[in-house]
């Protein structure tokens, strides 16, 4: 049997077929071949279309198919991963009623700090383990108060991956890691928050049924089979979002255990058994794809919205000769340091960890005589490595503490000098294997069909390819030191020209 895994990416949606037996991909395509658009209309803004997610789902399961030889009919199950936290609304009908309000949005950031102080900041967190924020929920209040003509159509709320799994199937369902991730649910209630719902005045029959994260959310339409050569009647049979379920991919399940992606985001994630949040929200705490109301698995996320974009940013400005793989060499051909150069990669919306501050991104130290595009790069991803190590040092604050984390050989952590800088100034070791979200998509499919018994069965042969151990840390330490006290003069700057911005 065959396992189709997909994974609704900011820059892309990548696809693969996998083998349920040697759980190895036997056709992997990415749509588009371009990084998709993020929509900024102001400031702060960020959205995406939904409907061309779904066509760029299409797009890359056909040529998936043309890709590999193996029969479509043969795909047994179907495994979602989406980009977290996006806002999608839909009509009676499924139409689609504005663009999806997505994850590194931020124009809902005072809307969730209010919301935080009227239901309580302890109730808030003991009960939702979260800051309502910028999450979906608060981009649900946003729109109902800015927007009430859309507002007033809409039939059900969806999170990404939600809504691929509707046009798959014409089936709408919701799970408890979902809908945690929104910040609609209450752990101790174990249910939809009546306390968000009564404050925002949401109504409950917004959201679609709860579902297993691990079941089916319903069975492929006969008209897309058709049009997506597969066989009708397969089930959606797992939905999570990117985060959990890159912790699935690299059986990070159990307490204590974490991983770590670099892609447009950056984000380490590591597993409670406790109903665990930061007192201050600047990590986040969700359901992760095993949760169980009597056996709890939290997934503790620490999430920098700048990351791997920071890196594009400068690929597309430093000209067309500038593949990745180019810019990683000319990195690694700069000491450590970068000559003094600084770089601050908080240029894509409000960070958690700065109290959701957007501070912006930003280079310091910048000599016109001295630097160079080569000092730019190796400074840029010192940055993001610095930037989380800020992050894991507030995780190491709230209980975790890894003497390794695993990674993707994937994004940033193709870069020697990404990788050596993160895991020589967090001091931990990073274990790589190899595989995407999509591969980890096409593998949960298997454990909610039934195919295999648990997570352990169904990654049974994925094993590590390599680890990459610190070193040099006492160099990356300074250096950090250095970073850190450039982040808060930045912060005091930032204070100083907005007295009135309250942090939540």
């Amino acid at each position: 049997m065959l396992l189709l895994g997909i994974d609704i990416g900011t820059s892309s949606v990548k696809v693969s077929v996998v083998d349920a037996v040697t759980q190895q991909a036997i056709s992997a395509a990415t749509y588009p071949e371009t990084e998709a658009e993020i929509i900024a209309l102001h400031a702060g803004w960020a959205e995406q279309s939904p409907n061309q997610w779904w066509e760029y789902v299409q797009q890359a399961i056909v040529k998936c198919h043309i890709k590999a030889n193996y029969d479509p009919k043969d795909i047994g199950a179907i495994g979602i991963a989406y980009q977290m936290h996006g806002l999608v609304l839909v009509d009676r009908a499924g139409n689609v009623l504005r663009n999806a309000i997505i994850w590194c949005d931020s124009r809902a950031v005072e809307i969730g700090n209010q919301a935080f102080e009227a239901i309580g900041s302890t109730h808030c967190l003991e009960h939702l383990l979260n800051s309502p924020g910028n999450f979906t929920a608060s981009k649900l209040a946003w729109v109902k108060q800015n927007e009430p003509a859309v507002y007033e159509k809409i039939h059900q709320v969806l999170l990404p991956g939600d809504f691929i799994a509707m046009k798959l199937t014409g089936n709408t369902t919701t799970t408890v890691s979902a809908l945690s991730e929104g910040i609609f649910w209450d752990f101790k209630a174990q249910q939809i928050s009546s306390d968000v719902l009564n404050y925002f005045g949401f109504d409950r029959s917004l959201f679609p049924a709860i579902q297993p994260v691990f079941s089916s959310h319903g069975t492929i339409s006969e008209s897309v089979a058709e049009r997506l050569q597969l066989r009708k009647g397969i089930p959606v049979s797992y939905k999570a979002g990117d985060q959990p379920n890159n912790a699935l991919a690299l059986q990070v399940m159990q307490p204590g255990e974490v991983a770590t992606t670099a892609g447009t985001s950056g984000v380490i994630y590591g597993v409670s058994n406790k109903l665990a949040y930061d007192q201050q929200s600047r990590i986040n705490s969700f359901a992760h794809v095993n949760h169980h109301d009597e056996d709890p698995r939290i997934g503790v996320l620490l999430c920098i919205n700048g990351t791997g974009i920071f890196n594009r940013w400068l690929k597309n400005i430093s000209g067309a000769q500038h593949s990745y793989a180019a810019l990683n060499e000319l990195a690694a051909a700069v000491p450590i340091g970068a000559n003094g150069l600084y770089a601050l990669p908080f240029g894509n919306g409000a960070e958690r960890i700065l109290g959701n501050q957007i501070i912006g991104g930003q280079f310091t130290g910048l000599d016109f005589n001295l630097h160079d595009t080569a000092h730019m790069v190796r400074s840029v991803q010192e940055g993001i490595a610095f930037a989380m190590r800020y992050g894991f040092d507030i995780m190491r604050e709230n209980g975790i503490h890894p003497s390794i984390v695993r990674a993707g050989k994937a994004n940033l952590f193709l870069s020697d000098v990404f990788t050596q800088a993160f895991a020589s100034v967090n001091d931990v070791a990073v274990e790589f294997y190899e595989g995407d979200g999509s591969i980890g998509a096409a593998l949960g499919a298997g454990i909610g069909a039934g195919i295999y018994s648990d997570s352990q069965d169904a990654f049974s042969n994925r094993k590590s390819i390599s680890i990459t151990e610190p070193k040099h840390t006492a160099a990356y330490n300074e250096r950090y030191q250095g970073w850190r006290e450039q982040l808060e003069l930045q912060l005091q700057q930032f204070n100083s020209y907005n007295p009135t911005i309250t942090k939540k």
